[in-house]
């Protein structure tokens, strides 16, 4: 009872695209284990950077990682110095040569992990969490979001007890498959212990065109209307004799 599909994982393929791209045969599973390697080392080593996501390419022999956040200029550094750290950290864990490219987020309110990790920091200040949560959702509707949903749950306020508490604003159509649902979760450490966040946000429908081929009775028409054309061409040819005859009216006058 109460199990949730991850909003990403129910999508993928369908509106969202992998976050990690390459094939392997047998070399899967070290492959993955190095994925998550990557993806550690870089949040622990940018924990301020507000990084909501990353992205692995793998070539044949290099490693592209993109990394998406909200202050590209502490990814960066000061004349590009920590991207070249950060380069050659991750050469040393994969083994490989990484090409680190690094995209800005321009709405870093309406990203369910920058949210995620906002709220829990709010948090790990004692900072009501009513009041984090409420002002989260009505920042994320200011931005455009179409519809926010934030659940916290552990030992709030100081309780000897753990309880849930949520805010909910406009809609989250969790089941829809062309609704664009993000999805992001972060924890507070507290010294009465650990505080899990959870947040939703609903940006609106990712609609594809797709132009279905005639099937059925269109498509049985469609040879039938030239069919139909061909004797309508023939029928022009009707007044020929008539052309005809007309030369021979002329002679029967002359």
């Amino acid at each position: 009872m109460g199990q949730k599909v991850h909003p990403h994982g129910f999508r993928l393929g369908y509106v969202y695209d992998w976050d990690s791209k390459w094939f392997a045969d047998r070399t899967y599973t070290e492959q993955l284990h190095e994925d998550l390697s990557i993806r550690r080392s870089i949040r622990d080593r940018l924990p301020d950077a507000g990084i909501a996501k990353v992205e692995i390419e793998r070539n044949a022999n290099q490693v592209t990682v993109t990394v998406h956040t909200a202050r590209p200029g502490i990814v960066i550094g000061r004349g590009g110095q920590r991207v070249d750290e950060l380069r050659s950290g991750l050469e040393k864990v994969t083994g490989r040569k990484v090409r680190v490219n690094i995209n800005e987020i321009r709405l870093p309110e309406v990203e369910a992990p920058l949210v995620a990790r906002a709220v829990a920091e709010q948090i790990e200040r004692r900072v009501s969490h009513r009041r984090a949560i409420k002002q989260a959702a009505m920042r994320a509707m200011q931005r455009g979001a179409k519809g926010v949903r934030i659940r916290i749950s552990g030992r709030l306020g100081g309780a000897d007890m753990s309880r849930t508490d949520q805010e909910r604003q406009g809609r989250v159509p969790l089941h829809t498959l062309k609704a664009d649902v993000d999805y992001g979760t972060a924890e507070a450490s507290t010294t009465l212990g650990r505080i899990g966040v959870k947040v939703w946000i609903y940006k609106g429908d990712m609609v594809t065109e797709r132009i279905a081929p005639p099937r059925g009775a269109a498509a049985r028409q469609a040879p039938e209307t030239e069919e139909e054309a061909a004797p309508a061409g023939s029928s022009t040819a009707v007044p020929e004799p008539a052309e005809a005859g007309g030369p021979e009216d002329g002679d029967a006058s002359a």
